[in-house]
């Protein structure tokens, strides 16, 4: 597919249309049933700069505004990924993906097939409870006869060699020689500072995440839309995967950022942390234990304060 961005005006013939404007006003343009997949992550009303409100109350205002015609606009048999994680206030958090599920629930035709666990291990250290290390991803499709390739999206198996030891399939190897399903937890590093996929936005979420959604849940030859496009992750995913491409972003510095990265893409400049990269074991002076910290086998101790 030949690509190229499109940025003054919604086309369907352009392989990459990217707006700079709100998600409300491109929707009128597009037709019924025209993309096989959305993957996006809106705002969480944290007080970031491109948030309009720290109220939970004008979040839930905004998903009910743009989840009807998000399920409107797209196939049957399309899919829909909603990534969200917590507001958070006072210390209080409330799980978002809860507020985002009563609200597709009230649409019969639109199914929960999973909801995906997104882990990783850095981030903001809690003090007065346990550090936030996971984020959630919630698939829908739109009717039961939907679009999914796992075959796309499956990963090394943990013990390759392992055998049927019992019934007709005695000796025979157990696993599926393409591959395992990955399942419905994710360990994929997210964006912090260091991260070869880092930009200015402070919320972007990795392509690899992206990706991996774009590879199971649309064609390809189908089209992707993310309606909230920040830095631009999810059309990065969906070039490199050769799908074509609608985004909007009201923010001026985040389009240019997010039509700099895709045309990054389609050069075949990006960097970024592909889909299924194992997680490697630290090495280095780094990953060498200071003789103050617990060893592994003293973790579990009931004596906090014990070291080496």
């Amino acid at each position: 597919m030949s690509y190229e961005v499109v940025v003054d005006e919604f086309s369907r013939s352009a392989g990459c249309v990217v707006l700079c404007c709100d998600w409300r006003d491109l929707m009128g343009q597009l037709p019924n049933g025209y993309m096989d997949l959305t993957v996006t992550s809106p705002p969480y009303n944290l007080g970031k700069s491109y948030d309009v409100s720290r109220d939970i109350d004008d979040f839930e205002k905004e998903q009910r505004a743009i989840i009807p015609c998000i399920i409107e606009a797209t196939k049957p048999g399309g899919n829909i990924c909603w990534q969200i994680g917590y507001h958070v206030k006072n210390g209080i958090l409330t799980p978002l993906d809860y507020i985002v599920h009563s609200i597709f629930s009230e649409y019969p035709d639109v199914k929960l097939r999973n909801r995906i666990v997104w882990t990783f291990n850095s981030g903001t250290h809690g003090t007065r409870r346990l550090s936030g290390r996971h984020e959630i991803v919630l698939w829908y499709s739109k009717g039961d006869d939907y679009y999914f390739e796992v075959d796309h999206i499956r990963v090394p198996q943990k013990y390759p060699g392992k055998k049927h030891h019992k019934g007709k399939k005695r000796g025979q190897f157990s696993g599926n020689p393409l591959g395992k399903n990955p399942g419905d937890v994710w360990s994929i590093p997210n964006v912090k500072a260091g991260s070869t996929e880092k930009t200015v936005h402070p919320c972007q979420f990795p392509i690899g995440l992206a990706q991996g959604l774009v590879m199971a849940l649309s064609p390809s030859d189908g089209l992707v839309f993310d309606p909230y496009l920040g830095s631009g992750s999810t059309g990065v995913a969906a070039v490199l995967e050769k799908r074509r491409f609608v985004g909007t972003e009201i923010d001026f510095d985040y389009h240019r950022l997010a039509v700099e990265r895709l045309n990054a893409a389609i050069e075949g400049n990006i960097r970024y942390r592909r889909y299924g990269t194992p997680l490697l074991k630290p090495s280095g002076s780094v990953a060498k234990r200071p003789p103050h910290f617990r060893s592994p086998e003293e973790m579990f101790t009931n004596d906090p304060s014990t070291t080496s």
